[in-house]
Parts: C-alpha cells; structure tokens; sequence
C-alpha cells in the first residue's frame, strides 16, 4: 500500500501524479481523509440518468466518505463533503482543491 499526501494541490491530480511516480497505474483507493477548500462533483439528473449536472462549490468541506480506483493511470473517485449546516454534499469528485487543510490517501496496487 502506497500513502499519499496532499497539501497545497489538487486532490484527483495529485493522487495522479503521485500514484505513476511511485509506479502505479491500477489500484484501489482505500481510504481518503482530509479536508478540502473547495470541490466540484457531478450527479446524474433523474429526468436523464446519462447526463451529468457538474456544480463547483466554493466552500471548505470535511471528507466524510470516498470510494474509487485508479485505472491505466486515471483516477476515478466519488467522495462525500460535510459542509456547514451539517449537511453532506456528494457524488462523482472532479476537482478538489487542498489549500489550508490536509488530505491523505491510501492506495493499494493492484494488477490487471
């Protein structure tokens, strides 16, 4: 299992880049921890289940939960924020920006 810290980054980017210099291209992610500054999700449209409705908010959020994996070098996450008003705002994670705060992810390598 590989940890990767995140700091003064974005979070799917930097899992990235360090996920292929430690030589992964497939693997799990296990579990991701931290806090964010801001973050952009996607969720599907009941009326259009293909669609995607992409929204950004500009708003520090506490990982809550996330799930995903890094296929052929591409990381695919979905992750869940707690937000103030104690709520959770979730779904497909596109960006995630980790200024102020921390993240860390723990990735296990897998063969394909």
């Amino acid at each position: 299992m590989i940890v990767i810290e995140i700091k003064d980054a974005d979070l799917v980017e930097e899992i990235r880049r360090q996920a292929a210099d430690a030589g992964v291209r497939n693997g799990v992610i296990v579990s991701l921890i931290g806090a964010v500054d801001r973050f952009t999700v996607s969720t599907m449209p009941s009326a259009d289940p293909s669609a995607d409705t992409i929204t950004a908010y500009d708003l520090p959020g506490e990982i809550t939960s996330a799930v995903g994996d890094i296929r052929n070098g591409t990381v695919h996450l979905h992750a869940g924020f707690g937000v103030e008003g104690d709520r959770v705002i979730g779904g497909h994670l596109h960006a995630a920006t980790v200024g102020h705060w921390f993240a860390r992810a723990y990735v296990q390598p897998v063969q394909e």
